[in-house]
């Protein structure tokens, strides 16, 4: 069987490597003589399995000890909920910077429990660009100010850790977390859906800072607060073991490719590669975002009409080249370069934009 290079923004490609050890071990893990999905959680064997996932993700990423990891269900957009119920009062002013779709996300989940503040917003400008941190206007008694460091829909992303003063800062790191070093020390929080660069859809991480979890929060049950799962390693309630399985395997796999130095390496690759064929197309494709701020992870493009686009997504799909299509938020073609994609994939991309404008520009 000949794998197809995938493009897809989310669930997204996993590594062959990780899918080969997982297909071999599903009938009898590690000669317990059931699979992994069928032993219980609080078994010694997959309290194993655990405890080494969390320690490879905090040797990969550089993860403190002050610093809770957790394994959650319900992806990053419960997180952003939890946010608000467990670090801030009742009506406490939070500010949020608001760079693309999933930052509007986010303060949706919060505003039945916190008084928004949007401290900076790029829509006005199309989320092309990060609005300038000299013109945020940051709250004196906010709780947190939350960012969105990579928008995996608009194609924007931080390329520097913002200054925020003294409130903790707060990250949806979902499509880039673990593709270059990071100083987790900057931050407050971090969570990250798995299913871009750590594993499958379906377990989330939290990166919390421990004097935090002091903070009294909101009126909420056991089940929504992040103190009780740090106190119960992340098993308060039965957790998604399959794909915390997973999500450790891709930590084992990242770690022995040379860690997350090597990814960013190859990440920069990638990404350079598609965006020099967008900007010597000679204007076929486009990409609206400034360069400062493009992301690494998804590039979002567009082609002189919607008839060349649809022709593309589909001869794409023809040639072995996956889940290209656009978001329907913002239309156009979207190629994500998550970890697990080789550079190969980004290099057969390429050739296929330069023969498609070769036949149709």
């Amino acid at each position: 069987m000949t794998r197809a290079y995938n493009f897809s923004a989310g669930p997204a490609t996993l590594p062959e490597p990780v899918l080969r050890q997982a297909q071999a071990e599903l009938l009898d893990w590690n000669g317990v003589g059931a699979s992994i999905v069928e032993i219980s959680h609080r078994s010694a064997e997959f309290i194993a399995v655990a405890s080494r996932a969390e320690a490879d993700l905090r040797k990969l990423i550089g993860i403190p000890e002050d610093y809770a990891v957790l394994f959650l269900s319900g992806g990053a957009t419960t997180q952003q909920a939890l946010l608000a119920l467990n670090f801030a009062a009742p009506g406490q002013v939070v500010d949020y910077v608001v760079t693309g779709h999933w930052g509007k996300t986010a303060i949706r989940q919060v505003k039945p429990y916190v008084t928004v503040h949007v401290a900076a917003d790029g829509e006005p400008g199309g989320f092309r660009d990060i609005p300038p941190r000299a013109g945020w206007q940051l709250s004196p008694d906010a709780a947190y100010v939350h960012i969105t460091a990579n928008e995996t829909i608009h194609g924007v992303e931080f390329r520097d850790t913002p200054d925020v003063g003294t409130a903790p800062l707060f990250a949806d790191f979902s499509s880039s977390i673990a593709s270059e070093p990071l100083d987790v020390s900057r931050y407050g929080v971090i969570y990250a859906g798995a299913q871009k660069n750590l594993g499958p859809v379906g377990v989330a991480v939290v990166i919390i800072r421990r004097d935090l979890l002091e903070r009294s929060g909101q009126p909420r049950a056991d089940i929504f607060d992040y103190r009780s799962h740090a106190a119960r390693d992340s098993m308060l309630n039965t957790p998604p073991t399959w794909n915390w399985y997973l999500a450790g395997l891709v930590f084992q796999w990242m770690l022995a490719e040379g860690g997350v130095e090597e990814f960013a390496r190859r990440n920069a690759l990638k990404s350079q590669l598609v965006y020099q064929a967008i900007d010597g197309s000679g204007g076929f494709y486009r990409n609206h975002v400034a360069p400062a701020v493009r992301s690494r992870m998804n590039i979002p493009f567009f082609l002189p009409d919607e008839t060349l686009t649809a022709r593309f997504v589909s001869e794409s799909k023809d040639a072995g080249l996956l889940a290209l299509k656009g978001h329907k938020a913002v239309g156009g073609i979207r190629a994500s370069l998550y970890n697990a994609l080789p550079v190969e994939g980004a290099q057969a991309l390429v050739a296929f934009m330069r023969d498609f404008q070769q036949r149709n520009g």
